[in-house]
């Protein structure tokens, strides 16, 4: 199974497939996550390719700074659900509105070492989407192309210790952007479901 070349193509087959994908979930450590929270993965249709938005993390933060990330955070009581989460999470961190942002999945839950249950929610974003980040959270906002992203051999599987703990994570390097952990984990977990083939290089 490949991914379309015609970025036009590319979004139609991503909900063919969805429609008829289970979503299980996944993670990137044996820590079950008990905190609630939802990423986007916002998809960008641009002339050449499907872009994937991401922001760097500001690099004053305490957890996971500097670190490569969807928009996204804990869910609260405000919120009606992990969609209005994640909605509400990229206003605030990059500065799109919800109206130029369409849902169109939701994916299995993801458990990351820190102790989250993240739900990452697939959408498309209005390309000509206003960036207006938080410098209190986001360092940067860039975005990749999502057949690179969802490539599995180009990632490498290698040991790192996080929060004290040990475990193997993937690591994705391309243009100048390290994307790692769990969100490299998600994006491999999209392309499972989409039932793309290729494994990754195991480097530990």
């Amino acid at each position: 199974m490949m991914l379309p070349r015609e970025p036009e193509r590319q979004i139609g087959w991503l909900l063919e497939r969805l429609a008829l994908a289970d979503y299980p979930s996944a993670a990137d450590s044996h820590v079950v996550g008990l905190r609630s929270a939802a990423v986007l993965i916002g998809l960008v249709l641009r002339p050449d390719f499907v872009a994937v938005l991401l922001t760097r993390r500001a690099d004053h933060l305490k957890v996971h700074a500097g670190q490569v990330s969807f928009p996204g955070g804990a869910i609260e009581e405000r919120d009606a659900d992990v969609v209005a989460a994640a909605l509400r999470e990229t206003h605030e961190e990059v500065g799109i509105p919800a109206a130029m942002i369409k849902p169109l999945a939701t994916l299995g839950e993801y458990h990351t070492i820190s102790g989250y249950c993240v739900t990452p929610v697939l959408a498309l974003i209005d390309p000509a989407y206003p960036q207006n980040p938080d410098p209190n959270e986001v360092a940067d906002v860039f975005e990749l192309p999502l057949p690179i992203l969802l490539d599995a051999k180009r990632y490498e599987k290698r040991w790192v210790e996080r929060s004290g703990v040990r475990g193997k994570t993937h690591f994705l390097n391309y243009e100048g952007h390290t994307v790692w952990g769990a969100t490299a984990g998600m994006l491999l977990q999209l392309a499972s479901a989409l039932g793309l083939q290729g494994i990754p290089i195991d480097k530990t």
